[in-house]
């Protein structure tokens, strides 16, 4: 069992609020904080220990958090046992995890907005006006989200830090502030 501070304990509990805010299950965000906060790989039981989660509840977040891809298994000389490790880079995930929702949340609603669209084009008529015009406004939304996001995963992250310290001097810069 892995032995958590005081503050490590209120940022596992924390963390696992929040997830549940973003709609990820609060047993899978605090396994997902653990390890992240963690300085050795863990193994299940040693996560079952910690959190006093029930084995079948971190078994399933366990399979979630590799699916995600945030978390992997790592083999331990001398220990027949699968250990746990996060990503400890923070950009590094923020990228995988937006690719991940990207891929399972923008990626439907943009086919379902561009068929919508597309479907609309054909139609005739006014009292459509006006779910056309809004249907093409959430389309435009999520083809620049879609856009921002794949630039997003391909910029290193050197160059993702420098532009987001420029901020306000890119703002100047347009002649928006």
């Amino acid at each position: 069992m892995t032995e958590l501070t005081p503050i490590a304990r209120k940022f596992v509990t924390h963390w696992g609020e929040l997830g549940t805010r973003w709609g990820i299950n609060r047993t899978m965000a605090q396994v997902h904080a653990l390890l992240y906060l963690s300085e050795k790989p863990l193994n299940a039981e040693d996560i079952c220990a910690t959190l006093e989660f029930a084995r079948s509840n971190v078994s399933t977040a366990l399979k979630e958090l590799q699916g995600w891809g945030i978390v992997r298994v790592v083999h331990l000389q001398g220990d027949r046992r699968d250990h746990f490790e996060s990503m400890k880079d923070v950009f590094e995930m923020f990228r995988v995890i937006m690719t991940e929702r990207k891929r399972r949340e923008i990626d439907p609603t943009l086919k379902l907005l561009r068929e919508a669209a597309d479907e609309m084009s054909r139609t005739r008529g006014s009292a459509d006006a006006v779910t056309k015009e809004r249907l093409q406004g959430m389309l435009d939304f999520f083809e620049l989200t879609n856009t921002w996001a794949s630039q997003i995963e391909k910029t290193p992250t050197p160059t993702l830090l420098k532009a987001v310290r420029m901020g306000e001097k890119v703002f100047k810069l347009l002649g928006l502030m």
